[in-house]
């Protein structure tokens, strides 16, 4: 999970990525301000934006209508000092408003917890196959198969947003912290090695492609 955090202090961002680190595999970037911001997600892909308010009502209100339009099931998280202002937040769109977060970044990991619920996992089990996440290994009955780095990653990804088409490109993002320099064929060779281990183990694939729009994960037996 690619994650952009927006006015945090470098001090604050570190201790935030230490409490998310517990509970996922994320990439954390972390802009100045809003307008740093735009410059990650013109070219990123996120799952999560968390942003300190910063008073600033019309450019953040800008900006969170950019990022819903780009990407309607991006989440966005508002931290501020001010609590009257959480039904202003919501109006906006966003998806939770953490009052009082100054000193305690585990509070702020644990509503993103809350929110992001679904993608959060050690271990994926779906019938007898379970993606072993801690670990990097895959077991199936009594056969186990390990894939290493960014291929084993790919498949964690996908597994954890099953029936979910991802481009080549928001993979990328998702997974490498300078997306930029990596091309779609890095992704090709590694769905491709994914596909031949776990065709080996199970009989049949569980990476599928969607044609003009990328990969899904599906376990169909």
């Amino acid at each position: 999970m690619r994650i952009l955090t927006v006015g945090f202090s470098d001090e604050y961002a570190k201790q935030l990525i230490k409490e998310l680190d517990e509970y996922f595999i994320c990439i954390v970037d972390n802009a100045i301000d809003i307008y740093d911001a735009t410059n990650f997600t013109d070219f990123r892909h996120y799952e999560l934006v968390i942003i300190v308010d910063e008073g600033v009502k019309l450019s953040l209100e800008r900006y969170v209508n950019e990022v819903k339009k780009k990407k309607s099931d991006t989440k966005v998280i508002i931290l501020t000092d001010d609590s009257k202002q959480q039904s202003y937040f919501y109006a906006l769109g966003v998806d939770d408003v953490v009052c009082q977060h100054c000193e305690h970044p585990d509070l702020v990991a644990a509503r993103v917890l809350a929110n992001m619920r679904h993608l959060f996992g050690t271990q994926i089990t779906i019938d007898k196959l379970i993606i072993d996440i801690a670990n990097k290994q895959i077991a199936y009955r009594e056969d186990t198969v390990s894939l290493n780095g960014k291929t084993f990653d790919i498949l964690a990804y996908l597994a954890l947003r099953k029936k979910r088409v991802f481009s080549k490109d928001e993979i990328i993002n998702a997974l490498w912290p300078e997306p930029e320099y990596v091309s779609d064929n890095t992704v090709e060779v590694a769905i491709n090695q994914i596909r031949k281990k776990i065709k080996d183990i199970l009989g049949f694939q569980v990476i599928h492609t969607v044609r003009r729009r990328g990969y899904k994960f599906s376990y169909n037996q």
